[in-house]
């Protein structure tokens, strides 16, 4: 059935409201991106969510890249399947699946097109059913009360970043470079575009910081060195810290388990340092945003 143009305005209207809704109960919004792909950054938002999890907060994550999904191999969920439930409007909500890394966080819930396309399938869409994807998965999502909503983006600026930057009010960035110069031209270009969709805090994390060497426990400079700090500096925006290649770190994303859950390795230390450093961060302008409201008429 084709919809007319006013059908589909209060249709679109309708989603839009949804969002919002739920959005009220997401405590922070945080986006992971990169302007280059190959540096991490599913890594990153991955390990990010679990580090938040680990500490007790409630978690959800949503794979918003719509062409190359792979949160949910990367989080032990793949081939579940999405159940769904009728809300009391008669619509129907999927169930985001969930897990606890087997009892080692609290639940960690994820959303993805991965869930619902085949794992061979190529989804050749073209930029309107991109955007109503990202709609869908997150306004027809029961997502409920969230302390940490995390939205992984593919590389670069397209649709699905701008979809969700113009859907959501996002509270945080967090830009994923590697130390390599050509990274970091392409990083800069992502926290410049973050700056103007008005995300107020925006920081970079340094990810392939250094080779661990298994043989010595030796620091290999691979890609060189303070690329991702000096970066930080000169944007005017923070750097929340490096992240080491880890042998293990490949062996656990195949298994589907975090890194960070493996806590004695040197990544799992970086990034429960670089989570504590958001939530403060958060925290910190959470307070001041509430104490420079203007207070309520008696």
């Amino acid at each position: 059935m084709t919809l007319n143009r006013e059908e589909a305005v209060n249709a679109l209207q309708v989603t839009k409201d949804k969002i919002k809704k739920k959005e009220s109960k997401w405590k922070y919004k945080i986006a992971v991106l990169s302007g280059k792909g190959g540096v991490g950054k599913s890594t990153v938002a991955v390990n990010l969510a679990t580090a938040l999890a680990k500490k007790g907060y409630r978690v959800g994550i949503l794979d918003a890249d719509i062409h190359g999904p792979d949160i949910a191999k990367m989080v032990g969920l793949e081939g579940v399947d999405v159940l769904a439930e009728r809300t009391e409007d008669g619509r129907f909500e999927m169930l985001p699946p969930e897990t606890d890394f087997s009892g080692k966080t609290t639940p960690v819930k994820v959303m993805t097109l991965g869930f619902i396309v085949g794992e061979d399938q190529p989804v050749i869409w073209r930029g309107p059913l991109v955007t109503k994807a990202i709609w869908q998965l997150l306004g027809d999502t029961k997502w409920g009360e969230l302390d940490f909503f995390i939205v992984d983006f593919p590389p670069g600026t397209g649709d699905e970043i701008l979809t969700v930057v113009q859907s959501i009010n996002l509270d945080a960035a967090v830009i994923v470079t590697t130390p390599q110069e050509v990274a970091l031209l392409d990083t800069g270009k992502a926290v410049n575009f973050m700056k103007k969709m008005g995300v107020p805090y925006v920081a970079v994390v340094e990810n392939m910081s250094y080779l661990i060497c298994p043989h010595c426990g030796g620091e290999i400079d691979i890609f060189g060195k303070g690329g991702g700090r000096k970066l930080a500096e000169k944007e005017g925006v923070d750097f929340l810290g490096e992240i080491p290649i880890d042998l293990k770190a490949r062996e656990a994303s195949d298994a589907g388990i975090p890194i960070v859950l493996y806590e004695d390795t040197t990544a799992a230390k970086s990034f429960m340092e670089i989570a504590e450093k958001l939530v403060k961060k958060l925290e910190e302008m959470k307070v001041k945003e509430e104490a420079e409201e203007p207070s309520s008429p008696l």
